[in-house]
């Protein structure tokens, strides 16, 4: 199957020849494939609160960015406009699916699903992106124009990143089903022939300075330094306002004590990576199953991870939704096929620790029962 999604190449071909290195366009890499919500059920996520929407258009040359939830009337704009729905994966169980098609990247770098719907001439212009992108055409035609060039200055005052002298090198009419694959930095620009939506698989790629806080930020709550600044061979100072030398060498010898482990960097990213966005929320069941009966229930009907719901692992520890999990070294490899498959067909090999676990998970929106 992922042969068929990737035109032929196998995901150890894609890996070495295109991930992060040039572009893939792949006729017919979801054959059929039209979508995986109506034009009315965007409209009505787009009219959501709890959804990230963006409304697009241009006219006379100026942008202009509405964001949601958006007004009906917008909606039925005529000219040409487009609605960005951000995270459908959350909302619709069939886009859930398809993101999840996109397995042989990892999911500690896996996103989420947006939608494109576009009037006929929308787009949201010529830019690039900071991140991996696989674009999957959905209903109508969509023409992409698309260019590897060095000069990414920006349009000034614009509500969105467009580039100033965008210089197309390739130009292909996707169908519904086709898909181009673009790695970061590729400037590309997306016009709508007639009504048209594209949906974009996108990857995590925070800065080095956003890893590098989050992780200075981790390491704050567990540092543990004994001790108080002190200076007993204290002298007078010709000024009293200066910060001495020698202050600054017995505070850099102080913070020269500061040390972490590899460790400690698994136990991060364990959390910064499955911690929920912001604007996520679970919910749980308004009448849960008693534990027993959730329990044999699970065993039959088996168990599923809840979309919102991030689980991963490394060298035998886990980590759902930003937190650390003990888990016994028997589950291990059962918890593992959850985390990579999201369900597990029975739960009857799992101890009753993991079990409850699991009912913990239920009660809280994090799974439900499967099936």
């Amino acid at each position: 199957m992922i042969t068929t999604l990737l035109g032929g190449l196998s995901a150890e071909e894609f890996l070495a020849e295109y991930w992060q290195k040039k572009p893939l366009l792949i006729r017919q890499a979801v054959p059929g494939f039209t979508g995986v919500a109506t034009r009315d059920e965007l409209f009505q996520l787009a009219r959501d609160e709890d959804v990230e929407s963006r409304h697009v258009s241009c006219k006379n040359g100026s942008w202009s960015v509405t964001r949601g939830p958006q007004k009906a009337a917008d909606l039925r704009r005529k000219g040409p406009w487009t609605v960005l729905i951000q995270g459908l994966n959350l909302f619709c169980p069939d886009g859930d699916e398809l993101l999840h098609r996109f397995h042989f990247i990892p999911q500690a770098r896996l996103d989420d699903l947006m939608v494109s719907y576009a009037t006929d001439g929308g787009g949201v212009g010529p830019h690039f992106d900071n991140y991996d992108v696989f674009l999957l055409q959905g209903i109508g035609q969509r023409r992409w124009q698309i260019s590897n060039q060095e000069d990414r200055n920006l349009v000034e005052g614009a509500p969105l990143k467009i580039l100033q002298n965008f210089q197309p090198v390739y130009d292909w009419v996707l169908e519904s089903g086709d898909m181009l694959y673009l790695p970061p930095h590729w400037a590309h620009n997306g016009i709508a022939i007639g009504e048209c939506t594209t949906y974009s698989i996108g990857f995590r790629s925070p800065t080095n300075q956003e890893l590098a806080q989050e992780f200075l930020g981790f390491m704050q709550e567990r540092l543990q330094l004994d001790g108080i600044y002190a200076d007993p061979e204290l002298q007078l100072q010709q000024n009293s306002a200066q910060i001495s030398e020698t202050m600054v060498d017995k505070v850099c010898a102080t913070l020269a004590q500061i040390r972490w482990s590899r460790d400690d960097v698994r136990q991060f990213l364990g959390a910064y990576l499955t911690e929920p966005k912001p604007h996520i929320f679970f919910d749980g069941p308004d009448e849960p199953l008693e534990h027993e009966e959730f329990c044999a229930e699970a065993e039959t009907r088996g168990f599923r991870l809840d979309a919102r719901t991030l689980l991963l692992f490394s060298d035998g520890q886990f980590f759902l939704n930003g937190e650390a999990l003990c888990v016994e070294a028997a589950d291990v490899p059962t918890l593992m096929l959850l985390a990579d498959q999201r369900r597990l067909d029975s739960t009857r090999d799992l101890s009753e620790d993991s079990q409850a676990q699991l009912y913990d998970w239920y009660c809280n929106g994090f799974g439900d029962l499967d099936q």
